[in-house]
Order: C-alpha cells, then sequence, then structure tokens
C-alpha cells in the first residue's frame, strides 16, 4: 500500500468514523453521564463490534448479508428494536437516581455492551465496509495483509472519534448539571435515538 492510497484513504475514512450516529451520541451522551474516561473505555465494545464486522467483510462472508434478504431485514429490525429500547430507557430515566448509579462498577460493562449492541444492530454497517474498504485495496499485493492496515487505520480513527464525542459529551455536562437539564438532555438523545432507529428502518440493501 502507497502513500497516495493512504493520503485518499485517512480523511474519507476520518470523515466516516466522525458522522453523526447512534453510536458517536451514545459517546456523548455517556460522558456526559458518567465521564470522558468511562464513555472513552465503554467504546472498546464499539470497536469489538467494528472488527468483527471488518473481519467478515476481509472474509467475504458479507456477501452472505447483502444476498439474504431475510436475514438483512431481520438483523435491522432487531437494531432498530434496540436503539428504541434505549430511547424509552433514557426518556424515563430519573435523573436522581442516574447521580446515585454514577459509581457502580458493573456500569462500565454495561456501556461496553450497550456500544457493541447498538453497533452490531446495523446491517448497512457491515456493508459499508464491504464497499468502502475494498476501494483502497491494490489488486496486485495481497490482500488479507491490506485489509488489516486498512482495518487497523479505521479503527485507530474511531478511537479518535469516540473520544472527539466524549469530549463533547464532557463540555455538555457542565451545561446540564441539574437534574432538570440532565432530564431535558436525557430526552434530546432519546429523540435522535428514535429517529436513528427511524432511519435504520427505512434503510434498504444497496
Amino acid at each position: 500500500m502507497n502513500l497516495a492510497t493512504l493520503a485518499l484513504f485517512l480523511p474519507a475514512c476520518f470523515a466516516l468514523n466522525m458522522a453523526p450516529g447512534p453510536n458517536n451520541l451514545l459517546s456523548v451522551r455517556n460522558a456526559s453521564t458518567y465521564g470522558f474516561r468511562t464513555s472513552c473505555l465503554a467504546g472498546i465494545g464499539r470497536l469489538a463490534a467494528f472488527a468483527l464486522m471488518i473481519a467478515l467483510a476481509a472474509a467475504g462472508l458479507a456477501v452472505v448479508l447483502q444476498a439474504s434478504e431475510l436475514l438483512f431485514y431481520g438483523i435491522k429490525i432487531l437494531g432498530a428494536g434496540y436503539l428504541l429500547y434505549l430511547a424509552y430507557q433514557l426518556w424515563t430515566a430519573d435523573p436522581q437516581v442516574q447521580s446515585a448509579e454514577r459509581s457502580r462498577v458493573s456500569g462500565l460493562l454495561a456501556l461496553s455492551r450497550q456500544e457493541f449492541l447498538v453497533a452490531i444492530g446495523n446491517p448497512k454497517a457491515i456493508l459499508i465496509f464491504t464497499a468502502f474498504l475494498p476501494q483502497f485495496v491494490e489488486p496486485g499485493a495481497p490482500v488479507g495483509s491490506q485489509f488489516l492496515v486498512l482495518g487497523l487505520l479505521f479503527l485507530l480513527l474511531e478511537w479518535i472519534a469516540i473520544s472527539a464525542y466524549a469530549l463533547m459529551g464532557l463540555h455538555m455536562r457542565r451545561w446540564f448539571s441539574e437534574p432538570a437539564g440532565k432530564r431535558l438532555f436525557n430526552r434530546c438523545c432519546a429523540a435522535l435515538l428514535s429517529a436513528a432507529a427511524s432511519v435504520l428502518l427505512l434503510a434498504r440493501r444497496a
């Protein structure tokens, strides 16, 4: 892989990483509620899901998803349902209870699981990896090693995006420090997650 290919890949990839979506919204919300460090560590769940998707794309198994209409729509409905479940939790959350639960040890594992489930519940993400990464693979060179390099770079840039959105959430915590402000923030996040679920339900296979 030459430098010209990387010069094209890195900005295009980072734009994809920074695009607003349900996972980045989770980073904002988690940072505003639990802090910057917890939000970044919770993002490991998202990275694990994306690493799995990249492996599927590299193995060519994503073709099965694209060919199977039933599998695609099944994953899509489950993913949208989970987003709506998170939206309901946020909408009905008690800010006072949230403050008391911030120090729970099990919270980080639960947040990482949320990140993983939101990411893995979007079948379009696998198809994005299938369509996006191969554009930067040189046919004459070993495909596996190129996918590995591109995949690692994608995950590194995704980690930077997680940190950037978590930093945004950290600053927003100062604006929504009171219970009424927390409730407003939670309900705004719930509305955005519901909108993301609606977009996911309307998504079609390429």
